[in-house]
């Protein structure tokens, strides 16, 4: 440093000072690591060379312990923050899930209804800040590392999870994700306000047999539907991190995809963490075999490009010990070890984590942030903009702010939460909100019967204590302690709530309580099955999430005691205490009573999200619950002017059947759901939502939910040929919007589309203007613009799209391509109400015969009938496995007289392969004899002289028994 001559002129008298003084210790400089100067890659060098081997290792796991000598304390990946900051696992309380108070926003799913991405980001924003005011106040417990969004398409509304997730639409779903993502990380060029994590890759859309179950996918899909709505936010830079899903991809366990350390990390333009989902590290040595030890399992993750090991709860030790153990038996090196730290330390280090205080900008945030006053009015919005409108005939909606209304049903006077959502700081209820609007109380009913239960051969009522506690068979007349609410969920699944106390009865291990305020809990212990008897009586059977596990036992059934104590302790009906079931109340003639003279009856249905499908629990139908159908039409038969709110997180099928004029739709949509439906019901604001699946008239002709071949099954709006209850896209407004001539022409690298758009109604609206392109009759959303205009107003709306964006995978070419050719373009309110196509044509690269005079990898076929996809090897490569019957199609094929047919197989057994002309009981050219190789993993090469052919033909391989087909050529 250079001194002024007026600091040199005092330096020898302060050396004198000093020298007459007793010397302090000179302060050592902080370690380069701490130097925001350098460059990040210097910095994690600095402070790699400075750690043990251990400490090293210890990063891996997803609790990286402190490291006092260097002044690092304590991080941990995962922060859940689906709709706000929902949970955390405790680290100094042996991981217990800890539940936020912050703002609870609209589920995923109805975020994504808005199509809105500006919205999105700003609920995104505010989730980043209430992160930081979380960490702020227990920096140990609310890290910064959120896991969010769900990137996941939702390709099959019977999905459990489906109120995760954005859209069937890998655009929407990748423009949502970045809208969300950015949010989090907020607009600091250096520093990260939070890092959010992209969930699961990759096709995941099953619960059943979660991590064990194989998503067979075709190349096509794969990269052209499945990839792209995690390339979509990666690209963007708008995600940190990416999460592997439990389930496998062709054979192989997404927590040991190459993709991890390849195709994620070349499509981010900046570095990514890979962090594992709870316990799929282990998953590959217990419950998918795919490793014989927890040292191999945990070496081919950390080789894949797993970083982060979510693994045996806050107990870091077991992934330490396997990874130690690979590092003795050269499954691993330190330099991968390290390769993995740079991955979490790079994450680390934007989060301004050992930068000096002041620096960080998003430092000074503060736990005031978490649920103020701005947090709530975006939260209102939220709620109200996602809110579809379904039906609307003769003008139903909106209501007028006077006269008598009636709110019954089931969801009018309460609000859950999910098992992704925080615990609401406060709750406005349908009910409430509707009777805020209107000034007035609002005549009311749950419509759920309130009944007791008689135990037949004692005569005594089942009684609930006032506090929580034991349900046992006490009194001899039904009185409020002995009263239960019944709510039929559908799929025969009741909850019962002690009216005594308004608390749920829950399972305990053996009796039943009465101590729960919401059914919730990983397994879902307030899920109770009331069982007709053919003498007329019913039995209670337990009905929880944990009745399917090995470890529960055979007793589901309710025996009242010899103490009167009521226990789960039969095996089944014939051992079980009967009961009479008396109706005290009944919930249908309730609602009615309500709603009858109402000026407008509004019924509140839906779903209960830890009951009707959630995380480990797939939908069986998607029907509405027969119960909740029936109080509909009775309130309507009293009331034509009942209007009905279906609130739940997927489609659901009757909505054509009911005799009601009106409906509308919306997610579980957090603390402002009340106010949100009265804005809508009441014009305040204007229904904007969106549908983002497409909502099918019934559950028949849906698929096996574990078929991911959605070209194949017809599943989403890109591929399905009936005519739907509701399209993709659909939403109505009340007011109405037209569309002029749709223009489209080339403009150098892009096609530009333009449409005029009006306002025909009489007040302001928002219209989502949604432009799809169409290419050998697969139809694709390529862009979408929310439009707000006055009455009368007209304006034009632009879309450019890039033919870059045209481009789709190429199985003869084995890579992506943008085909020469006629796109054609339409505009519409939605995937069934379009404009005329306008043709555009595209240069490209023209259609060649396919040359199979090289190896062509065997997943590259046009078309197949009996096989799925496999894992050729446990590092890299897909094999097609057929069976007896199965057959391979490759299209245009160019022949120039004899040839070889030779391919790479593997087989449990002796078998044949089979070429064919132009279908699979076509010319036979010749047959393979395929030997039993002993292991799947153990390929062979089988050749076959094949008789002549000449010109372009289809050639179609068939197979006689197992074969596993990784390559093959005709030479």
């Amino acid at each position: 440093m250079r001194l002024s001559p007026f600091r040199r002129a005092l330096v020898p008298v302060v050396t004198a000072t000093l020298l007459l003084a007793p010397s302090p210790a000179l302060a050592a400089p902080p370690p380069p690591f701490r130097d925001p100067a350098l460059p990040v890659a210097a910095r994690i060098d600095d402070l790699l060379s400075r750690l043990t081997a251990d400490e090293k290792i210890s990063l891996l796991h997803q609790y990286q312990p402190a490291i006092p000598r260097l002044g690092i304390g304590v991080f941990k990946t995962g922060t859940e923050a689906l709709h706000g900051v929902a949970w955390s696992t405790d680290y100094d309380n042996n991981g217990a899930v800890v539940k936020a108070d912050g703002t609870v926003f609209p589920q995923a799913v109805g975020l994504a209804s808005t199509w809105d991405p500006a919205l999105v980001k700003q609920v995104g924003s505010a989730v980043g800040q209430e992160a930081r005011g979380f960490n702020a106040r227990n920096p140990t417990l609310w890290g910064l590392n959120l896991w969010a969004p769900v990137v996941n398409l939702l390709r099959d509304p019977r999905w459990g999870r489906n109120e995760e997730g954005y859209s069937e639409d890998p655009h929407l779903t990748g423009e949502l994700a970045t809208a969300y993502g950015r949010g989090i990380q907020g607009d600091d060029p250096r520093y990260l306000q939070a890092a959010p994590t992209l969930k699961h890759y990759l096709a995941y859309n099953n619960e059943v047999s979660r991590d064990t179950s194989n998503s067979s996918v075709p190349p096509k899909i794969l990269h052209d539907y499945d990839e792209q709505a995690f390339k979509i936010p990666l690209e963007a830079g708008a995600a940190n991190a990416v999460m592997p899903s439990y389930n496998l991809v062709n054979g192989r366990p997404n927590t040991v995809s190459p993709d991890l350390g390849g195709a994620l990390r070349k499509w981010a333009p900046q570095d990514i963490a890979v962090v594992s989902d709870a316990g799929a590290p282990s998953n590959l040595v217990n419950s998918e075999k795919y490793y014989a030890t927890k040292a191999e399992a945990d070496a081919a993750a950390i080789k894949a490009g797993l970083d982060s090991f979510t693994d045996n709860d806050t107990d870091g030790s077991i992934t330490a010990a396997a990874v130690k153990e690979a590092l003795e038996r050269g499954l691993l090196s330190m330099a991968d070890v390290e390769k993995a730290d740079r991955h979490l330390l790079s994450l680390r280090f934007r989060l301004g984590e050992f930068d000096p205080p002041g620096r960080n900008p998003y430092a000074k945030i503060t736990p005031a942030v978490i649920n103020s006053p701005a947090h709530q009015a975006l939260a209102r919005k939220a709620a109200a903009e996602q809110v579809v409108l379904l039906r609307n005939d003769r003008n139903a909606l909106p209501l007028a702010a006077a006269g008598k209304v009636a709110v019954v049903g089931p969801l009018s006077d309460t609000l859950y939460e999910d098992w992704y959502s925080g615990t609401m700081p406060y709750r406005v209820t349908p009910k409430q909100g509707i009777a805020e609007r209107l000034g007035a109380p609002v005549a009311s009913s749950e419509g759920v019967d309130r009944i007791a239960l008689k135990d037949l051969a004692t005569g005594r009522y089942l009684t609930a204590p006032a506090t929580p506690g034991k349900v046992t068979a006490g009194a001899t007349t039904a009185g409020t302690a002995e009263s239960f609410d019944v709510y039929d969920w559908g799929a025969g699944k009741n909850t019962l709530r002690a009216a005594v106390n308004g608390r749920f009865l829950s399972y305990s291990g053996g009796a039943l309580v009465n101590d729960a305020e919401q059914p919730s809990g990983w397994f879902v212990q307030q899920q109770l099955k009331l069982d007709p008897q053919p003498d007329g009586s019913y039995v209670l059977e337990y009905a929880g999430n944990e009745v399917t596990e090995p470890w529960f036992g055979p007793d589901r059934f309710a025996v009242v005691g010899a103490d009167g104590v009521l226990t789960i302790s039969a095996p089944d009906a014939a051992h079980a205490t009967k009961f009479g079931r008396d109706v005290l109340v009944s919930g249908i003639s309730s609602a009615v009573d309500a709603a009858r003279g109402a000026s407008t009856a509004v019924v509140v249905v839906g779903s209960m999200p830890f009951i009707n499908g959630r995380e480990a629990n797939d939908r069986t139908s998607t029907s509405l619950a027969p119960a909740q159908r029936a109080l509909i039409e009775a309130v309507a038969k009293v009331n034509p002017h009942t209007v009905v709110v279906a609130e739940n997180s997927y489609p659901t099928t009757g909505w054509d059947t009911l005799p009601v004029p009106g409906v509308v739709w919306t997610s579980h949509a957090g603390q402002e759901t009340g106010h949100a439906i009265a804005d809508v019901l009441f014009g305040d604001v204007n229904p904007s939502g969106r549908l983002t699946q497409t909502w099918y008239a019934s559950d028949a002709g849906l698929p096996s939910i574990l078929d991911y071949d959605i070209a194949k099954t017809g599943m989403t709006y890109q591929y399905y040929r009936g005519k739907p209850l509701y399209p993709f896209g659909y939403g109505l407004s009340y007011t109405s919007f037209r569309y002029g001539a749709v223009r489209a022409s080339p403009a150098g690298s892009s096609v530009r589309v333009s449409v005029d758009v009006t306002n025909t109604g009489s007040r302001a609206g928002s219209d989502v203007v949604q432009l799809y392109s169409k290419d050998s009759g697969v139809q694709r959303l390529r862009d979408f613009e929310r439009v707000t205009l006055a009455p009368r107003e007209t304006r034009t709306v632009r879309f450019s799209v890039p033919v870059s964006e045209l481009a789709s995978w190429d199985v003869s070419r084995g890579r992506s391509a943008v085909a020469a050719g006629v796109r054609e373009f339409s505009v519409g309110h939605n995937a069934a109400d379009l404009s005329a196509a306008r043709p555009v044509y595209v240069p490209g690269e023209r259609a060649l015969p396919r040359d199979l005079s090289r190896p062509t990898p065997a997943e590259n076929f046009d078309d197949y009938a009996g096989t799925t996809l496999t894992d050729t090897a446990k590092t890299s490569g897909t094999s097609v496995a057929a069976v007896a019957g199965s057959w391979l199609a490759y299209r245009n094929v160019a022949f120039t007289g004899p040839a070889r047919f030779s391919a790479s197989v593997s087989a449990s057994a002796p078998a044949e392969v089979t070429v064919h002309l132009d279908a699979p009981t076509g010319r036979v050219l010749g047959t393979a004899a395929v030997p039993a190789t002993g292991d799947h993993y153990a390929y062979t090469t089988v050749t076959a002289a094949l008789a002549a052919a000449t010109g372009h033909h289809d050639v179609y391989l068939t197979f006689d028994g197992p074969v596993n087909l990784a390559t093959f050529s005709l030479r």
